[in-house]
């Protein structure tokens, strides 16, 4: 097949038979070819489940002209099209079990391109034995991805935002600070990607994001985190939403600006171009990076039980009886009111 061939000259019935090639090839599986949609053998996926099972749903649309840099390939699209869908039910500790996933593209847009997209979803979908079931194509002006993943639990086994308490620990899998490097980077026209060999794990924080981490999974099946968020919007905004989730209880959020929270390629970067290293940390987003709350006395074995596992937590704060988010740095306190990114909203 040219390389050079458009999506124009094959129309939707070929393209979709592109898609069913490819899961086919990845998975061994072929989607449904029906009106509607089916999910087999359930009883599979429940073996280890109760009758108390919950079904979760989550659907975020990646959007390329907000999404997506220009410097992101076509694979990386549809591979963090799924990750940053899976990120929300993981987090919670749902197990994923399937897919369906709308497409809109452009029909300028190269057939091999197109392939790549469904590589990459298909891909990140095999990691947690996702099953891709199908979903709608249509043409757009744009790259338009819209997962729609759904995952079980014990109902009482779901990590939900409400639940906290004052005194409990705010830990996170992961440290901050890249996706602000990378973003700085990559939105910046005038800098070449050459010259910034450096912060490479920044740019590819972006770009092709990391695994996720299955610490949710260990927190839940033990029944050891108070609450959850994951950091997609940007820690303030996702501290603030936790914060809203459990306004009745007035509480807020006491964040201690060192090691555990900030990646040094962060501290770094901010060092050599003079970029607000807070600006970095607290603003950067889709880091995708799970945020916990854990009571004190659960959370030698939280780190137990993630660590013999090879997972990661670091404690980066605290919950406090104020209804507000405070960052300390050298010991002085510091209240935090940019709440990152919110589409359909302007910068000021």
């Amino acid at each position: 097949m040219c390389s050079d061939l458009i999506i124009a000259e094959l129309g939707e019935t070929e393209l979709i038979s592109i898609i069913e090639k490819l899961v086919y090839k990845k998975t061994g599986k072929k989607l449904i070819q029906d009106d509607s949609f089916y999910f087999f053998n359930l009883h599979e996926h429940l073996k280890h489940i109760n009758s108390d099972t919950t079904i979760a749903f989550n659907s975020d649309m990646f959007v390329s002209s907000t999404d997506a840099p220009t410097q992101m390939s076509s694979f990386q699209m549809g591979r963090k099209s799924i990750l940053m869908n899976l990120s929300d039910l993981i987090v919670k500790g749902l197990r994923p079990l399937g897919a369906m996933v709308s497409l809109g593209v452009p029909k300028q847009l190269k057939v091999e391109e197109f392939k790549m997209i469904i590589e990459g979803i298909v891909e990140y979908s095999m990691k947690y034995n996702l099953e891709y079931i199908g979903g709608d194509l249509n043409e757009t002006n744009e790259i338009i991805i819209n997962p729609t993943v759904f995952g079980i639990s014990e109902k009482a086994k779901i990590i939900h935002r409400t639940g906290l308490k004052k005194g409990d620990y705010l830990v996170a899998n992961g440290k901050f600070g890249l996706t602000g490097v990378g973003f700085d980077i990559l939105l910046d026209p005038l800098k070449n990607l050459t010259e910034f060999s450096p912060y490479h794990r920044s740019i590819e924080s972006v770009l092709s994001p990391g695994d996720l981490g299955e610490e949710a999974f260990y927190l839940s099946d033990n029944n050891l985190a108070t609450s959850s968020i994951d950091s997609s919007d940007g820690i303030a905004k996702s501290l603030h939403d936790l914060m809203i989730a459990n306004s009745h209880l007035g509480v807020g959020f006491e964040v201690d600006f060192n090691a555990n929270l900030i990646d040094k390629e962060a501290i770094e970067y901010s060092k050599k171009f003079n970029k607000s290293l807070e600006d970095l940390i607290f603003n950067g987003g889709e880091e995708f990076i799970h945020l916990f709350t854990i009571d004190p006395k659960n959370y030698d074995a939280a780190q137990r039980t993630i660590f013999s596992n090879n997972g990661q937590i670091y404690k980066i704060g605290t919950v406090v009886s104020t209804p507000k988010i405070y960052y300390v740095r050298n010991k002085k306190k510091h209240e935090l009111d940019n709440l990152g990114f919110e589409h359909f909203k302007d910068a000021m």
